[in-house]
Formats: structure tokens, sequence, C-alpha cells
């Protein structure tokens, strides 16, 4: 995911077997960084689901859509804000990273997972719990081997993001034609190519975390946005996985 903050700009990445001497320790430093990414990612993803079902649980889901006789739901204006405040969020924190503190960015991302957690519990009334939980553990699989691929292949896959990119794009247009002019094939094609999608851009994002690394080692601060901002896009690559899967393997009430 592209973002305001982007240090590799400043220096080309280097690998840690280049880095003679310093390797061990640099090895060291870099499975931490991705643990601190790993564990922001996770906890994000845990708190959208523990959102999702208090939303659910109290009622407040009430609050955000309203259900036709038809059994169709339509968002209120609550519904509406509390959908499109991530949407702002992400744009704050990717334009605005350079000029915000760590901590308020961490601030920023728990709040953004908080608000995607709402605004996805309604899912909960659409699927079954079970096929939702299903879809969650095969996502969760997916996304731990794409990542590790990311992280532990020797290919560049840095010619992947103009790619990925522009079928994002075309994934974005046909979504919204598919809105307006609903067709059931066009809808399956379309939750094929979000789950291709998602799957590339978990590895290709996850070897852009691990490269910016070689860049912002020693300065804590920097280190520390760029975690976050890393965690923020596999957050994003896992959650769109998810709901692109669970248009084929979930199962509706």
């Amino acid at each position: 995911m592209a973002n305001g903050f982007d240090p590799r700009g400043s220096a080309a990445p280097q690998p840690a077997a280049t880095l003679g001497s310093r390797g061990v320790p640099i090895d060291a430093g870099l499975r931490s960084y991705m643990l601190s990414v790993y564990n922001y990612m996770a906890s994000g993803v845990l708190l959208t689901g523990i959102v999702a079902m208090l939303t659910v649980q109290t009622g407040f889901v009430n609050a955000l859509v309203q259900i036709r006789p038809d059994g169709a739901m339509s968002p209120t204006a609550l519904g509406w804000l509390v959908t499109l405040a991530p949407l702002g969020l992400v744009f704050w924190m990717s334009f605005g990273i350079n000029r915000m503190a760590a901590g308020t960015a961490k601030v920023l991302f728990w709040v953004y997972a908080a608000l995607v957690g709402a605004s996805l519990s309604t899912i909960l009334l659409v699927y079954t719990s079970s096929s939702v939980a299903q879809t969650f553990f095969a996502t969760s699989a997916a996304f731990a081997s794409l990542s590790l691929w990311g992280y532990t292949t020797k290919r560049d896959l840095s010619g992947w993001g103009s790619f990925l990119l522009v079928g994002l794009v075309g994934l974005i247009v046909a979504s919204l034609i598919n809105a307006f002019w609903p067709s059931g094939p066009m809808g399956l094609a379309i939750s094929a190519l979000g789950v291709l999608i998602f799957a590339g851009l978990t590895a290709y994002d996850t070897q852009k975390i691990k490269s910016m690394y070689f860049v912002v080692a020693g300065n804590g601060e920097a280190a520390a946005k760029t975690a976050v901002m890393g965690a923020l896009a596999l957050y994003l690559d896992f959650i769109n996985m998810f709901l692109f899967l669970l248009r084929f393997m979930g199962d509706r009430r």
C-alpha cells in the first residue's frame, strides 16, 4: 500500500548478508522489527473482530443499518459515517505520517481497526457465524503462508507493485459497476480477482516492509512509524482477502 512515509527513496535497502560483522545484530533487529509489525497487525485484526461481535451483541448494529421488509439492509447516516471514517483515517496516516509522532500513529491505527470492526459487524447479520469463522481461519492460513514466502524469498517482488496497483484500480471500478448493475457472474469474477490481488499484495508488502527496515534501522522514531504503517498495509491485505473469500465460503442466513 502506498503511503506518505516511504524512506526507501533516501537510500537503497541492503540485504543483511552484505553487512559483514553487523549481520548478526541487524538480523536480530530485523526479527524484532518484523515481530512488532505482525503484533500490531494481529492485534488490529483481533480488535476488529471483538468490536464487530460487541456491535452485534449490544444491538448497536441496528443504529448502523436499516433492515427493509424484503430483508435487504441499507446504511443509516451513522452507518455511512462509520463506514467512511476509516477511509479518512487511512489518508490522514498515509499523507501525514511524517508530521506525526509514532504514538499518534499507533492510536490512529487502533481507532481505525475499531471503526472497521463496527462497519463490518453487518456481515454477522448476513453470514452464519460458523462460515465466518471458517473463512477467517482459511484467510489466516493463506495470509501466513504468503507473508512467510514474501519474507523469505530471494526473488525481487518490487516489479509487482505497478501491476498490482493497476489490478486494484480495476477491481474498484468493476466493483462500483457491479454495485449499480448487479451481475452474479461478474460478482464471482470480482471476488476471485480480489483474492488474487490481495494475495499478491500480502507477499509484496511483506518484502517491502522488510526492505524498509535496513533504511530506518537505528532511528527509533522512524522505525516505530514504519512498523505501524507496515502493520496497516498487512492489515488491509488480510481484511480484504477475508471479505473476498467470504463471498465464496460464506453461508448466508
